[in-house]
């Protein structure tokens, strides 16, 4: 029997993210999502980020799968008004319906039908701010579209989509550093920013409709929202910084010969933390970039190099983030779990191993 999907007990939480890693890939692996298709991907994730009130803070869409960082906020106490409601219907549907929609919401509240403008309404909010209903809407969108383009029918996805609860702070934007460094691992590019369909390349290249502000917005979220930091486009600079960082980046962008040193210093600093790393038994590395969250402090290089990894608790952990908050989430959730376990948070191993004491996960996978 299938289990239910994990949500976060604080989804409806009016100060609490509730942020989700999702994860699909193409029926038997295929690799037949080229330029157009993952473009078009794209628009239809922003296009129901517009209408359903999630927003993006990271993504990356690749050949034969995608991985999505969003966040889904709780609908607005009392709901949303009624130019708010159109606004976001025209992120989906035509000038026609639209009118048509306000046509009937005008008419309503110019004769008082108050319940009827609110079942009006409930046409198009059950979709919005609710995980199951963007997943499912964005991955039958793309199969429409998918299967009219090469002629072709049936599913386009191999299964259900996978989903992991992640806590703000430390725990997303080192999700999103991983998300957006998949073309890295793969090998199809040496600096995220040069591939564009993820949200680190759209945010510095701005993209093909101009959405380079949405994308910097989104990892702004990812990078500060622990500190009540919202899609301010103004602090890029400041998460950009922590971002590269969480990458492995330069963190000075100079040119000319004193680049030349800075590149070439932090290339041989890179090499010696790998090579020890490979070493059985290495110890952590003394270099450490203080965090301040969860009052942790990293290693900067191990961390950087644990994300060039595949790891498997970020797409199969149910639940990543601190001790206290993969233990709350266990809390709510204790009857999935035999009596004979006390707790929930299970430190994570093999290629997670440079987390150790910073994330856990709920899960206490194989390596």
């Amino acid at each position: 029997m299938r289990r239910s999907r994990w949500l976060a007990a604080w989804k409806d939480s009016l100060v609490k993210p509730a942020i989700y890693h999702c994860i699909s890939r193409v029926v038997d692996r295929r690799f037949v999502l080229g330029d157009a298709e993952r473009e078009q991907f794209r628009i239809y994730l922003r296009m129901y980020e517009n209408f359903s009130g999630c927003r993006l803070l990271s993504y990356c869409v690749m050949s034969n799968h995608f991985h999505i960082l969003l966040e889904v906020p709780p609908m607005p106490q009392g709901g949303i008004s009624d130019e708010e409601l159109l606004r976001r219907l025209r992120a989906i549907y035509s000038d026609g319906v639209v009118g048509e929609v306000e046509k009937e919401l005008v008419d309503a509240r110019t004769k008082g039908l108050t319940a009827y403008a609110q079942q009006i309404h409930e046409r198009y909010t059950y979709r919005m701010h609710d995980l199951s209903q963007f997943m499912k809407t964005v991955l039958q969108r793309m199969t429409r579209w998918f299967n009219a383009t090469h002629q072709r029918k049936g599913t386009l996805w191999e299964e259900r989509y996978k989903s992991v609860i992640v806590e703000s702070g430390i725990a997303a934007r080192t999700m999103a550093a991983y998300i957006d460094l998949n073309p890295v691992r793969a090998g199809m590019v040496s600096d995220p920013a040069e591939y564009r369909w993820s949200s680190y390349g759209e945010a510095v290249g701005g993209g093909a409709k101009g959405n380079g502000k949405k994308a910097r917005e989104g990892l702004i979220r990812a990078c500060l929202s622990h500190k009540g930091v919202g899609f301010e486009a103004e602090k890029w600079k400041e998460a950009a910084k922590i971002y590269r960082k969480m990458m492995g980046l330069a963190l000075e962008r100079k040119s000319g010969r004193a680049g030349d040193e800075v590149r070439e210093a932090k290339e041989k600093r890179v090499r010696a933390v790998t090579a020890k790393s490979l070493q059985k038994g290495a110890k952590p590395d003394p270099n450490a970039t203080k965090m301040d969250d969860h009052d942790t402090v990293l290693p900067e290089l191990r961390e950087a190099e644990m994300l060039l990894y595949r790891i498997r608790y970020f797409t199969a952990g149910a639940v990543i983030g601190s001790k206290a908050f993969v233990n709350e989430a266990f809390a709510a959730a204790r009857e999935r779990f035999s009596a004979k376990r006390k707790d929930g948070a299970r430190a994570m191993k093999g290629a997670a191993a440079a987390a150790k004491g910073q994330l856990w996960s709920i899960r206490d996978l194989r390596t």
